[in-house]
């Protein structure tokens, strides 16, 4: 690897352990930078609800709350102010964030100079904008696309905490344009690395449709399940095989769906999985059916493996990802029959599965691990100027 001056990188999370993507794609670029010879420290704000295994790390990690803070009520109209109990929680958790950043303060205080803060999420740069981070640059990310962001609560939220930072930064030039739109003019855009490139592709030798994401609504399990129950009469001898888990009621709802609409016999319920080349390596096709993405690092690791997908348009990161009918097909938002359609059209055709799954190893390689690294260091040399 190239040598670039070596700094102190936090990166602040949620939680350093949370499932999900953006942690996934933390202690992804925390390893890249240690192995750059930076100074890495992961923290994060709180404990999660449902963790994610890490494994060995090679730099330190360190959490702020040892139980939650509390959760407070809106504050707005008169019955808000009014409400005793309200006020003095709201009092007591505005001391617990003071008390909590000066931790931040006194990492933030121990670095050297030219060190930078990548703040992942924005909920997390609410105890940051309370820490001192004088002579430090601070980065703000959004891992999701703007226009689900506008549909949550994290829209306002980001215009209001990130306004400030050096950069912030959007996954896709498209939506960088579009937080610039909204009069965020320190917005750019980064996009994640391929999380990993296996050495062995998929052999496409199994009559298997992959799909690997968490079991929230967001993901759009059930809309991929909608999709299947066009698709398995026409291919009865394949599979849909769903990695991944959720809450029990949600979990417990999909199933529900899944009986209901006569698919048992041709979907496996696979849970959570540790090993998702060797998930990718058991399937011919990958299938991204979600509401709402960023950059999404199943669709980069499927495309790695040599997989052929099918996937919602649901974010500018996913066609830019994807080339449609290049490396993989695209349908419209929502729109189940179409992707039913592009399923049909992978798995009707061996020889389309196999350009397409070819062209998807050769066309993610522009997001390796080099690449995105390099981007980064020059954006750290940019904002020190």
């Amino acid at each position: 690897m190239t040598e670039y001056p070596q700094r102190d990188i936090f990166f602040v999370s949620n939680s350093v352990d949370e499932l999900g993507g953006v942690t996934s794609w933390s202690h992804q670029m925390a390893r890249l930078f240690t192995e750059n010879g930076h100074r890495v420290h992961v923290v994060g704000i709180t404990e999660p609800a449902v963790v994610q295994e890490l494994g060995e790390l090679l730099y330190p990690t360190t959490t702020l709350y040892d139980v939650h803070p509390p959760r407070v009520g809106s504050a707005r109209g008169l019955k808000g102010r009014l409400n005793v109990a309200e006020r003095k929680l709201r009092a007591e958790r505005a001391a617990g964030m003071r008390e909590q950043a000066a931790k931040l303060t006194a990492l933030f205080r121990a670095a050297h100079p030219g060190a930078v803060v990548i703040v992942t999420q924005v909920w997390a740069m609410e105890w940051v904008e309370l820490a001192d981070t004088t002579g430090l640059t601070v980065i703000g990310m959004s891992h999701e696309s703007f226009g689900y962001c506008k549909k949550t609560s994290r829209f306002r939220r980001v215009q209001k905490h990130y306004k400030d930072v050096d950069r912030m930064l959007a996954l896709t030039r498209e939506d960088a344009d579009r937080w610039i739109g909204q009069g965020m003019n320190n917005a750019s855009f980064m996009p994640n690395p391929i999380p990993f490139m296996p050495g062995v592709p998929s052999p496409r030798t199994e009559n298997v449709v992959v799909s690997v994401g968490r079991l929230h609504d967001q993901k759009g399990i059930d809309m991929l399940l909608d999709a299947w129950a066009e698709v398995v009469p026409r291919h009865p001898d394949w599979r849909l095989r769903i990695y991944g888990s959720g809450e029990d009621e949600d979990e417990e709802i999909l199933k529900k769906q899944c009986t209901a609409l006569g698919l048992d016999d041709s979907v496996d319920w696979m849970g959570r999985t540790s090993d998702v080349p060797s998930a990718l390596r058991g399937g011919s096709v990958f299938v991204l059916p979600s509401r709402g993405e960023g950059f999404p690092l199943a669709l980069m690791e499927a495309m790695a493996a040599a997989l052929a997908c099918a996937a919602f348009d649901c974010a500018p990161g996913v066609h830019e990802i994807i080339h449609d009918g290049e490396d993989g097909l695209l349908a419209n938002l929502g729109n189940i029959g179409e992707l039913a359609r592009r399923l049909d059209t992978l798995l009707s055709d061996r020889t389309l599965r196999d350009t397409m799954g070819d062209a998807a190893r050769t066309n993610i390689q522009r997001y390796t691990a080099d690449e995105i690294v390099r981007k980064w260091e020059n954006l750290f040399a940019f904002l020190e100027r």
